[in-house]
């Protein structure tokens, strides 16, 4: 059985997976009587990772060496394509801005809440054609999709995006929609450590926002609240900043980076190792 099964515990406990099921600590449902007075902000039925504060503390960026040329590619075509975004986008050039930030997260969710979801519909099809279990995958695959969708319905509390940005994300899933589609039908394997690469890739965003928050390169977040969805969602308490926000955010990407080198690594027909005992 490949390493990383064997290794599976242990990676759950590093990067603080722990249910919603599991917080019905006194100290939640006191936040959350709080915002349930507020409409808008909902109590997201979905499993989903909530995190202490010396959890978000310990993620620690990594990257997974490539091992055959599946990998080679996966781990090129990531470096290609935040290369052209980041000289396309103008995020790597000038003053590091809220705007510069705000615009790369919020288009960035909106591409990685499409592989989740993809994979999770192609192994639903597949166990319907083949009529046999699916072993587990769907569930985790669906919730990482769900997971993306909440990190961008965050980022629009910061920023409304305009008509031009908002075409581009149509264009942009429309395209990689597809491709990751029919990828997905021919290697599994390569698009789970694409994926994996490219949270790796996310990682290193986050990381270095939090790192322009704390010297000063982002005076506006500094002491700026949170979103109440944010709030909410990760029980971050009522006194919680974006920079709280954002090692929530960047703990759930070091969630999916780790479980899709998971994925990359171990047979289609392997139970899921993340599922809950």
């Amino acid at each position: 059985m490949p390493h990383l099964i064997k290794f599976a515990p242990a990676i759950k406990q590093a990067i603080g997976i722990r249910w919603s099921s599991q917080l019905a600590s006194e100290a939640s449902k006191s936040n959350m009587q709080h915002f349930k007075k507020n409409e808008n902000i909902w109590e997201n039925p979905i499993y989903h990772p909530v995190y202490s504060k010396d959890e978000v503390l310990q993620v620690k960026k990594t990257h997974v060496e490539t091992k055959d040329l599946s990998d080679q590619l996966a781990y090129l075509s990531v470096k290609l394509a935040r290369f052209s975004f980041d000289t396309l986008s103008g995020y790597r050039f000038g003053k590091l801005t809220t705007s510069k930030v705000l615009n790369r997260a919020i288009f960035l969710e909106t591409v990685a809440g499409v592989p989740g979801f993809t994979a999770g519909i192609l192994r639903h099809l597949r166990s319907l054609r083949r009529m046999e279990r699916d072993y587990g995958w769907i569930h985790t695959l669906l919730e990482e999709a769900e997971n993306e969708r909440m990190h961008l319905l965050t980022f629009i509390k910061l920023k409304q995006p305009g008509l031009l940005f908002r075409f581009c994300v149509v264009a942009t899933q429309g395209i990689f929609m597809n491709g990751f589609f029919l990828a997905y039908l021919l290697s599994p394997k390569f698009c789970h450590r694409f994926v994996g690469y490219l949270e790796e890739e996310a990682v290193k965003t986050y990381t270095d926002i939090i790192a322009a928050i704390d010297d000063g390169r982002l005076p506006e977040w500094k002491d700026q609240p949170a979103p109440e969805i944010a709030v909410s969602y990760w029980r971050l308490g009522e006194n919680a900043t974006l920079r709280d926000m954002f090692l929530a955010v960047r703990a759930d990407e070091a969630n999916h980076r780790d479980v899709n080198h998971t994925f990359a690594t171990i047979k289609p027909q392997q139970k899921n190792p993340f599922l809950q005992e």
